[in-house]
């Protein structure tokens, strides 16, 4: 009896000591992270499942211990689909809410216009799109593809399997631009020849005259860089010009799983996108990564590149911030500059220069369920090179700024 009651005081001790460690825990002050998406405008059905995203890699790293014990607490922005209204939404999070670190952002001129406010506190943003390139920051972790990584592959894919004459149509802003004139430059230098160009408003309804200029030079392929909503309205007017995959394949930059269910399958199957993930991969991890999303959000959800590339920004710094012992800012960056991980869509790495990250590149083909049938992928993943090599920085920057619509 001496020793039962011995042992169970013991354990009362235990149970207490566990108690006392659970509450130190708890009484730690979070630690605050800011979400900048668009939850409202033309952007919203793109970037509002970005969230979601983000909210699960929290919560799981809370659920695993959080930051040395320490709980990470989000706070969204709805940016509004104004980039002005988003850098002074940065802005805030930084200075009166105290964020660590921040997420987010989807088009361009978003990122440039919150880039500046992230570089002027020497703060840290992680951007999960894919883009055009000819920008590096050591305060911002690229987790999207740069263009040698996305639509580079997939124009060249394009002009070998499907034929040399091309249409290029995009939103008027900074990324359609730039990327266009990647496309071109790779392109025509293959011998393809280009038919026309056109480039609509951000938010764009009316597509009929870009229908109608499609459907009488009968292009072999049409290359998309129309982002937003946007994206619906001009799909549906090409199924209204009884123009489908067969006749005139669209390659899309910005259309992924959450675009493909919005839309319907009747618009989209058999037409084209390239990504760095695909919720179809077939590997253990991405089937992992489904499931507990799925379980979180509901099992009619679906996710998409973005999505992905927004989860692994917040894995990535809660690795860092967990190796580091602390959230200092420049400890941080130093170690995301080396920082390595097993990602849904395979292993992905921070170039140390640049700041994006090695990825592999995927072409997908739009089924009839609203996933892609992955047609296409690289061998491995591939250096990020966001100023491709066949012009110095100074040349691609005056480029840039030289087209029309370019600038923020």
């Amino acid at each position: 009896m001496t020793n039962l009651s011995r042992g169970k005081k013991w354990l009362v001790l235990v149970l207490v000591l566990v108690l006392v460690l659970v509450l130190r825990d708890r009484a730690k002050p979070s630690i605050k992270i800011g979400v900048l998406h668009s939850l409202t405008g033309t952007m919203a059905t793109s970037e509002t499942p970005l969230v979601d995203a983000v909210r699960l890699a929290v919560e799981e790293a809370n659920l695993s211990g959080g930051i040395n014990g320490q709980q990470i607490e989000m706070i969204v922005a709805d940016c509004r689909s104004d980039a002005a209204y988003c850098a002074q939404q940065a802005e805030k999070l930084i200075t009166q809410d105290g964020v660590q670190a921040l997420f987010g952002c989807w088009t361009s001129t978003c990122r440039k216009a919150v880039k500046t406010v992230v570089e002027r506190h020497h703060h840290l943003l992680f951007y999960p799109l894919q883009y055009e390139g000819l920008e590096q920051s050591p305060d911002i972790i690229y987790t999207g593809a740069a263009p040698n990584q996305q639509i580079v592959p997939m124009a060249l894919w394009a002009l070998q399997h499907k034929g040399k004459r091309f249409y290029l149509i995009g939103s008027d802003y900074i990324f359609p631009r730039t990327a266009s004139l990647m496309v071109k430059d790779v392109l025509l230098a293959q011998g393809g020849q280009l038919l026309g160009e056109r480039y609509v408003p951000l938010g764009a309804s009316d597509m009929a005259a870009v229908v109608k200029e499609i459907a009488a030079l009968h292009p072999d392929f049409v290359l998309n860089t129309l982002n937003g909503d946007s994206n619906q309205h001009f799909f549906r007017a090409l199924h209204a010009a009884g123009i489908n995959a067969e006749k005139t394949p669209v390659f899309s930059t910005s259309v992924a799983e959450v675009e493909l269910t919005t839309m319907g399958a009747d618009l989209t199957v058999g037409h084209y996108a390239a990504w760095n993930y695909f919720q179809s991969l077939d590997n253990a991890e991405n089937k992992a990564f489904v499931e507990r999303f799925k379980q979180r959000f509901g099992k009619d959800r679906v996710l998409d590149d973005p999505m992905e590339a927004s989860y692994i920004g917040v894995k990535l710094w809660v690795e860092a911030a967990r190796g580091q012992g602390s959230t200092d800012l420049e400890l941080i960056k130093s170690a995301l500059a080396q920082q390595t991980l097993r990602a849904p869509e395979g292993i992905v790495a921070v170039d140390y220069s640049t700041r994006h990250l090695w990825k592999k590149a995927y072409i997908g083909k739009a089924r009839a369920d609203g996933q892609f049938e992955i047609v296409w992928q690289s061998a491995q993943p591939i250096h990020p090179a966001p100023f491709p090599f066949y012009r110095s920085h100074a040349e691609w920057l005056a480029k840039q700024q030289a087209l029309p619509g370019a600038r923020p």
